[in-house]
């Protein structure tokens, strides 16, 4: 019989609510709306295997509560973006514009590309009113990633205005096409982010917190009291915590069992069962629903804690989309062994974050990985020296993804037995990581609380190809690219 998972899995004590500054959240007194899906993003030209895209980044307004409209960002349109689908095999060439008043940058979560520009980290500004072009091949598992803009220290404030958009990769090699995959229909995001209105307006820095700023109304893919008609019984949710703070504990009105099938870096081991699953900043979980047993007009209320996100309304069914999921989702070998290569500690709250006692220089290369080799790195969270104050860190690595070993010696969650590039760190706690780089650059890795990553809660690390190698000059890269280093570095 398969086990079901009925416990958050984290340790409570440390959970976003108990901070004084929490903010619960509230169901807006707005009419329901339909859940807003991205559209995909359309190529501007194919020419063979090269995929050639334009990405807009721009102001504009959107109708979110009743009454007048709030003034966003987004890309491609008002808010949030459409779907970026990458194959993996392809070369891509984007042209990335930026229409916003002020310097950003596109940071591609979650794929395998060359660092730091077309990563997209700080040091790949693009300036208002400018256009800048990059290329990259992509070669990694289908997955569900994310693009969000970094240009430390002003990350947090852009999410925040709503710069984020999903994207996809697809790799033949290792996929299940009898999955739901319809876009739209059985296959859908929820972008789950929360907001603060004044007069229906959004103002960050009236709401700003250094520990990570909070909002009372839950947003799901930009869309207030958000419901969607289901038309077929299986429905994949492609969840993302795209809060810059607020930790995602998902769990239903009807207590139905979750299906996971997939976290950040793609399909599990094994599918995973589940009633409720914790999500905290950045990372992703794919979940499938079960919805035969319900008739039509029928509703299931998707939660944040108490607090309902999205409506589920049983429609007329058009097909069984249903199949018999293999007991074996993905061949995934984590049988290394080894001594830790690097240690990253993460400490403080508030303006007292730091990685290993430093914040963050991006003129300053903090460690060395070799490309394509195992390396173990040892995450821990200090924070339990605090005591009754003690909160989970969200940790982020650019430009790979790792397998997690172990918590404080321990069996990882059944949750996390997938690739993955976004790990919450309990306090007191070590997670052993097995990283390894397919591609060279200098990457970043960081606290994904957003305002800790602009704070300075950041580090960067090197991966060099000893048959090719390369010498880096930080400071002439950053004055080559007009980045003002100094203001990077950290948020005063």
């Amino acid at each position: 019989m398969t086990k079901i998972i009925n416990d958050y899995l984290f340790d409570e004590s440390a959970f976003d609510y108990h901070d004084a500054a929490f903010k619960a959240l509230i169901r807006p007194d707005t009419k329901r709306r339909t859940l807003k899906i991205p559209p995909i993003l359309k190529a501007d030209k194919v020419e063979g295997g090269t995929i050639y895209y334009t990405i807009h980044a721009q102001t504009g307004e959107t109708r979110i509560l009743d009454g007048k409209a709030t003034r966003t960002w987004g890309y491609n349109g008002s808010l949030l973006g459409p779907l970026i689908q990458y194959e993996s095999g392809k070369h891509y060439h984007l042209t990335l514009v930026n229409d916003l008043p002020e310097v950003t940058t596109w940071h591609w979560h979650g794929l395998n590309i060359p660092g730091p520009i077309e990563d997209g980290g700080p040091h790949a500004p693009v300036q208002p009113g400018e256009s800048k072009g990059i290329e990259f091949d992509v070669h990694q598992p289908t997955m569900t990633a994310w693009l969000h803009p970094h240009p430390c220290p002003h990350t947090a404030e852009q999410v925040w205005k709503g710069l984020a958009a999903p994207v996809t990769v697809v790799n033949p090699l290792d996929n299940l096409p009898q999955l739901p995959h319809d876009w739209g229909i059985d296959d859908i995001p929820v972008i789950f982010q929360d907001r603060t209105f004044h007069d229906n307006q959004w103002d960050y820095q009236a709401d700003y917190d250094m520990d990570g700023t909070l909002g009372d109304t839950a947003l799901v893919n930009g869309t207030a009291n958000a419901e969607f008609t289901v038309t077929r019984p299986w429905l994949r949710l492609r969840v993302l915590n795209g809060a810059n703070r607020r930790e995602l504990r998902l769990n239903t009105d009807k207590n139905i069992v979750m299906t996971q099938i997939a976290s950040d870096g793609g399909f599990l081991p094994h599918a995973v069962s589940l009633t409720k699953i914790m999500l905290t900043t950045a990372e992703r979980a794919e979940l499938l629903l079960d919805l035969s047993a319900y008739k039509k007009g029928d509703q299931l209320l998707l939660k944040a804690d108490d607090t309902v996100i999205l409506t589920l309304i049983v429609g007329e069914f058009t097909e069984d989309n249903r199949v018999e999921l293999p007991s074996k989702l993905k061949e995934i070998d984590r049988g290394f062994t080894g001594g830790v290569d690097h240690q990253v500690i993460m400490s403080g709250m508030d303006d007292a974050v730091k990685i290993n006692g430093k914040l963050y220089d991006m003129t300053r290369i903090d460690d060395r990985q070799e490309l394509g080799k195992n390396e173990i790195w040892d995450v821990s969270n200090t924070n339990d020296d605090m005591p009754g104050m003690g909160m989970i860190h969200p940790f982020h690595m650019h430009g790979m993804e790792f397998l997690v070993l172990s918590r404080n010696g321990k069996e990882p969650y059944p949750n996390e037995l997938g690739y993955k590039d976004t790990i919450a760190v309990n306090p007191g706690e070590h997670v052993r990581l097995l990283v390894k780089f397919n591609v060279a650059g200098i990457f970043m890795y960081h606290c994904h609380i957003l305002e800790h990553e602009d704070t300075g809660m950041m580090a960067q690390i090197e991966v060099f190809d000893p048959k090719h190698p390369k010498h880096w000059n930080l400071k002439d890269l950053c004055a080559k690219n007009g980045v003002d280093s100094m203001d990077a570095n950290m948020k005063m």
